[in-house]
């Protein structure tokens, strides 16, 4: 019986500072603690059950019991402990986290199109409603695609107006997006009704109104039957779409070596009394079409280029063609 007395007063020891220590325990890292000192596998309550080869066999039952109980009794005050704490974390972690459905929204901006974006889907969209496809190239061109397809040989002097990026002695980045036409009227059979955008590039020196990388639009209508009086009108419609009503449009005579006639496009605002220039535009020069291996005497066609940059400009009031690569979001913005 010494050794029961023993064990049943380490029992009631236990119980003690078990209650002392289950009350200090204020949080789930405290508590973890709590259930490692007392019931884990090497806790304290394991060690009493060590203490029963001590204990005389004829009180071992009765060791036994007294022990069970103690586990019971710390288990579920250990479970107890456990679950008030976990609702007054929760009401804490509530309070703190709690939204104030009445408070106004916080704005998160997901960007801004560029104006220069903005204004090539504009002008796509015009030209897709009246039927054209959009048709993209590659910027790395061959000299063949680029100048001899559209009729500028190598001795031509409009060649010398490019000024053009040179990768070898035979590719090159392209100037102006007309190699795309090439290659669509290679592969289709008229009719042919496209515009093509892009990026450009020129050996020009950066200033309000050039720069080395520029993005064009040009169109191509191949077909029986066109004349300068189609491309006139095409262009009305374009111009009342993109600056609205009351603007007004004439042509001048230009050269351009892949169109014949070619023309200049001119443009005055409601009430203002200076043209601007816009575009060149032209019909297809019959070399261009042979080439292609269309035959010049059964179709014809037009075609024309306008810069982006000088649309969005014009549209705009923008005067620094610099203005569109800064990237400054306070310009962006506005547009």
């Amino acid at each position: 019986m010494g050794e029961l007395g023993n064990l049943e007063r380490n029992i009631a020891d236990l119980n003690s500072e078990m209650a002392s220590a289950l009350v200090a325990a204020s949080s789930t890292t405290a508590l973890e603690a709590f259930r490692v000192e007392y019931l884990g596998r090497k806790g304290r309550v394991s060690q009493l059950f060590k203490s029963l080869a001590d204990v005389a066999p004829e009180d071992k039952g009765e060791a036994g019991r007294v022990l069970n109980e103690l586990k019971d009794h710390i288990t579920h005050a250990f479970e107890e402990r456990a679950a008030g704490l976990s609702s007054d974390e929760l009401r804490v972690r509530l309070l703190h986290e709690s939204v104030d459905m009445t408070l106004p929204g916080i704005s998160r901006p997901v960007g801004h199109t560029h104006p220069l974006s903005r204004v090539q889907r504009e002008i796509e969209s015009i030209f897709m409603r009246m039927g054209f496809d959009v048709a993209t190239g590659p910027e790395i061109e061959t000299e063949y695609y680029n100048f001899e397809a559209l009729n500028i040989p190598a001795d031509h002097p409009a060649r010398a107006d490019w000024d053009t990026f040179y990768i070898t002695d035979t590719t090159l980045l392209r100037p102006h997006t007309s190699p795309v036409q090439v290659h669509v009227m290679e592969s289709t059979s008229p009719p042919v009704r496209i515009i093509c955008p892009g990026r450009c590039y020129r050996r020009d020196a950066q200033d309000a109104t050039h720069s080395p990388v520029f993005h064009q639009i040009e169109l191509l209508w191949v077909e029986e039957g066109l004349s300068l009086a189609n491309l006139k009108y095409v262009l009305e419609l374009f111009i009342h779409e993109y600056f609205g009503e009351g603007y007004t449009m004439r042509f001048s005579g230009d050269f351009f070596p892949f169109t014949e006639p070619s023309v200049q496009v001119h443009i005055k605002a409601p009430g203002a009394s200076r043209w601007l220039e816009i575009m060149g535009a032209g019909m297809v020069d019959p070399a261009v079409l042979t080439a292609v291996g269309y035959d010049p005497e059964r179709v014809n066609g037009f075609a024309f280029g306008l810069g982006i940059e000088r649309m969005a400009m014009l549209k705009y009031g923008v005067d620094d063609i610099r203005a569109f690569l800064t990237n400054d979001l306070r310009f962006i913005r506005q547009f």
